[in-house]
């Protein structure tokens, strides 16, 4: 996902490289007939850019989850979430 994600930003001249997009996963899990199972998953990305691709960012990341091959063949089973928080990048 966050391959598909970066992917997306880089081909709208976002620049995902370098430690400028991370992800941090939460997965839930449940007991069903004694077997733990992963019932939710969570990404919280983190995007390092300026305040001006905000618009651009949240458009990719409505957008991104249905291209993603992992989302694809998992959505049917788990739950699968994301959010994002765009971070301003550090002045030079």
């Amino acid at each position: 996902m966050l391959g598909t994600f970066g992917g997306a930003l880089e081909a709208r001249n976002i620049d995902a490289s370098s430690g400028r997009l991370t992800g941090q996963v939460r997965g839930e899990v449940e007991t069903d007939e004694k077997v733990l199972v992963i019932k939710r998953i969570h990404v919280e990305y983190r995007v390092v850019a300026p305040e001006t691709a905000r618009e651009t960012v949240e458009r990719v990341h409505g957008m991104y989850a249905m291209r993603c091959p992992l989302y694809r063949t998992l959505h049917g089973a788990i739950q699968l979430s994301s959010s994002y928080v765009l971070a301003q990048p550090a002045s030079t």
